[in-house]
């Protein structure tokens, strides 16, 4: 929690404000954050000084480990994240490679789970990790990555956290995730969220014992019509102290994240938090 804080505070002391073309607002900009969640101690990084909704960023990262390229099965795990990439994007409205109303394309999971070869077919990049891991095996390319400039245009989004490395120490594990990209006062959390769970789950699945992960951010940012709540409100409030996740023991495989397993299957112990806190989003 404090270093979610200490970034923000970085952020306003440091930034440089920079124009972003796509949404047509400026936004204070730092280069490069290290941040790092002590998964072993089950130190769940949720953040207290406002609510966060913690669902909806771990059914989003079990729909790319199934590999959706569909908002209606994200809503069914219990997210809405896609629908508006997938449904209001005038550039992927008229793309030709859209297939319908919810499609989403060659995003995320897709990558993940059928990256296509030039020579045909695909390779499932998170099965081979999955299957070393298990075995004990660190090939030093324990690496699953969305970002396929060559499919950009077959897809409604780009990504921002594109890229998971997990290396193996003796029975431990550990992962090292990059995001080219941060809104911090509203999106930072549920990455963070994501990195946690994505290590959690993995070591549990594999047999491993889960260490630490390391979240590298590239370029982070507050938009300027975030900046007065963010100082007047979160940064002036004192932070609780870290609750806990506790996962369903009985998800053991890739199969059951696959299958049955849902979000009935995790819960936060001890989330005390402050009020919740209505940032504008840029789309």
């Amino acid at each position: 929690m404090r270093q979610y804080l200490d970034l923000c505070q970085r952020i306003v002391d440091e930034g440089t404000w920079v124009e972003n073309e796509r949404t047509g607002k400026r936004c204070l900009t730092v280069i490069n954050a290290d941040l790092e969640y002590q998964v072993g101690k089950n130190e769940f990084p949720l953040i207290t000084t406002r609510k966060s909704f913690w669902k909806a960023a771990i059914a989003e990262l079990i729909g790319y480990i199934r590999g959706y390229d569909n908002a209606e099965d994200f809503r069914k795990l219990g997210t809405k994240t896609w629908d508006a990439n997938a449904n209001l994007n005038e550039a992927w409205l008229a793309n030709p490679h859209r297939k319908g109303e919810d499609d989403m394309g060659r995003v995320y999971g897709v990558q993940g789970r059928a990256w296509a070869k030039p020579d045909g077919g695909s390779v499932d990049q998170l099965r081979k990790i999955v299957d070393d891991l298990t075995r004990g095996v660190d090939d030093r390319g324990e690496i699953l990555t969305f970002y396929n400039p060559g499919e950009f245009h077959m897809g409604c989004l780009r990504p921002c956290m594109h890229t998971h490395n997990f290396s193996l120490l003796g029975d431990t594990l550990y992962l090292n995730s990059f995001q080219r990209s941060c809104d911090v006062p509203l999106g930072l959390n549920f990455n963070q969220i994501q990195v946690f769970f994505f290590l959690a789950i993995m070591a549990q699945i594999t047999g491993k014992k889960a260490g630490v992960a390391y979240h590298k951010i590239v370029n982070a940012h507050i938009y300027e019509d975030q900046l007065e709540l963010m100082l007047d409100v979160q940064l002036k409030r004192e932070p609780f102290p870290s609750p806990k996740l506790n996962i369903n023991p009985d998800i053991k495989s890739l199969k059951d994240l696959e299958t049955w397993v849902t979000m009935d299957d995790f819960e936060v112990e001890g989330y005390q938090h402050h009020e919740a806190i209505k940032y504008p989003f840029s789309v």
